[in-house]
């Protein structure tokens, strides 16, 4: 499978960076939606991370800084084997590619800001399907963040994609439902109902 080649072979402190980058900056969700005016619960991308998931993105084994950009210990890969007998790294290992999900957001409205990447176009060549991202070029130029870092949307209504650039606003349904294609995988699905340009 595409999304396991890539995964095993991507730099570790790249793939550490990003998500790093996440958690850090990301606070705990906004006010909570009031569910019987139809408004949207805005979430931060940290809110879709299990507390044990996020507990081992914070706590990286202590041979992560010790590792040489470039060597053969930056791959991904040689982590996953090391990992295996150091057992702090093989929790942050497996929460790097974690499918765990926060089951109380199944169902939920939600408001989630992202980056969109184009897995099927409809008429007038509108993006109808796509993977919304934390950042930018992951799945494209970066490795996969870990799929419950990851939303797999539908929009009926298509969306012109001028440029993959640009974040958006998300509004819809969440589910917990596990989507794997040839890009990668998620652990989250949105039906979109409504999308504007992030600002």
């Amino acid at each position: 499978m595409f999304y396991a080649s890539i995964s095993r072979t991507a730099p570790v402190r790249i793939l550490f960076a990003a998500l790093l980058s996440l958690v850090t900056a990301s606070v705990p969700a906004a006010l909570a939606a009031d569910e019987g005016t139809g408004a949207y619960k805005e979430l931060e991308w940290i809110d879709l991370l299990p507390q044990e998931d996020l507990d081992a993105l914070m706590n990286p084994p202590q041979y992560i800084d010790e590792i040489v950009d470039g060597s053969e210990e930056d791959v991904l890969a040689s982590q996953l084997s090391a990992a295996e007998n150091e057992l702090a790294g093989g929790r942050w290992e497996e929460a790097l590619v974690s499918t765990r999900v926060v089951e109380s957001l199944d169902g939920a409205a939600i408001r989630l800001p992202g980056f969109i990447v184009p897995l099927e176009f409809g008429e007038d060549e509108k993006v109808t399907k796509f993977f919304l991202v934390p950042y930018f070029g992951a799945c494209l130029h970066m490795p996969p963040p870990p799929p419950n870092q990851i939303v797999y949307a539908e929009y009926a209504d298509g969306l012109e994609l001028a440029s993959i650039y640009n974040p958006f606003w998300l509004e819809g349904k969440l589910a917990t439902t596990l989507t794997e294609n040839e890009v990668a995988r998620s652990a989250y699905y949105m039906a979109v109902d409504r999308l504007e340009p992030f600002e």
